[in-house]
């Protein structure tokens, strides 16, 4: 099962798999993840959860602008077909206009 932070509250709390599942109408972003040499993920999802200094955090579709340093850890991103899960060891996120940019080994 996922965690997350929940916005209101603040606390991390388990998201269930079933998120996941595709619903008609629901909102997705485009989301490319990749390092210099390599592409990890680049297509439309529902959501991106990674961790940063203040803690874990998720980007859905219609988010703000948004720039971070991610930490080492895993990227879960919600797809139309799945999770999908990505080991990092650190890089940079840039959230703009319903697009999500993350660069890995920098």
């Amino acid at each position: 099962m996922a965690k997350r932070q929940d916005a209101s509250t603040g606390q991390i709390v388990d998201m269930p798999d079933t998120a996941a599942a595709a619903k008609p109408g629901r909102a997705t972003m485009h989301a490319k993840v990749y390092s210099p040499f390599q592409v990890f993920f680049d297509e439309d999802a529902y959501s991106i959860s990674a961790e940063n200094d203040t803690g874990p955090f998720d980007i859905l579709p219609k988010h703000h602008n948004f720039i971070t340093l991610l930490k080492p850890g895993e990227l879960s991103i919600q797809t139309l077909h799945g999770e999908q899960r990505i080991r990092i060891s650190g890089g940079v996120m840039h959230v703009k206009a319903d697009q999500v940019i993350v660069f890995l080994d920098v």
